[in-house]
């Protein structure tokens, strides 16, 4: 028999939450899968999912309740008893992400975070093409070794390492940020089907229906 707690309706969106979820969501499958890395528009998408990420961070400390972080706070012990009874049938309702919904949407944001400042390290503002060349007025410093040849500063090769490193530490995580947008999207579609709720039109409306018989 259900009880009264299965059968009320999930969290209520508020039209900040959704237009940061799927203006974040769309940054990322452009960056990811269309615009061209180190390219002008990708510098840009990537400025707008960091202005769109910080705006839903502070809506999660003034925002409306079921945006607030205190609502959804990680716990992989809730994340695991949630799946559980996702699985077993024992549906219940959160006021905002339920616990497995809450670690994914931390780590999705963590991983944003690592993805643009690393992007902004490489690229720096958005004002300036990343592939103008701007004259360096820096002259160029060689030193002769002891057995006459001559070499030059090992600064520029430092410099060059940093940003190969910066580079890779942008590509791993900006390939996990794809991972997990495929997993949360996987997830939204199990538990929507498993507990009859439609959690893509909630997160479009605003409002969770009932709970389907």
């Amino acid at each position: 028999m259900s009880t009264h707690n299965e059968q009320t309706d999930g969290p209520n969106w508020d039209p900040i939450v959704r237009v940061t979820h799927w203006g974040i969501a769309l940054a990322v499958l452009l960056n990811g899968l269309i615009t061209e890395d180190g390219g002008q528009i990708h510098v840009w998408v990537g400025y707008a999912a960091l202005a769109l990420l910080v705006l839903r961070l502070v809506w999660g400390f003034f925002g409306t309740e079921e945006a607030r972080c205190s609502s959804f706070p990680p716990s992989i012990k809730d994340a695991k008893s949630h799946f559980s009874d996702v699985l077993a049938g024992n549906h219940q309702s959160h006021k905002s992400h339920n616990p497995v919904g809450a670690l994914m949407a931390y780590a999705l944001w963590g991983t944003l975070l690592i993805v643009t400042a690393t992007g902004i390290a490489m690229h720096g503002s958005p004002f300036v093409s990343p592939t103008a060349q701007v004259a360096d007025p820096t002259p160029v410093v060689y030193y002769i070794s002891d057995d006459g040849d001559k070499h030059h500063d090992d600064d520029e090769h430092e410099d060059h390492d940093g940003d190969e490193v910066m580079e890779e530490i942008h590509e791993f995580f900006a390939n996990l940020l794809l991972i997990l947008a495929a997993c949360h999207v996987g997830g939204v579609a199990l538990e929507s089907m498993l507990s009859r709720r439609n959690l893509v039109r909630a997160m479009i409306s605003g409002t969770t229906e009932p709970r389907s018989h």
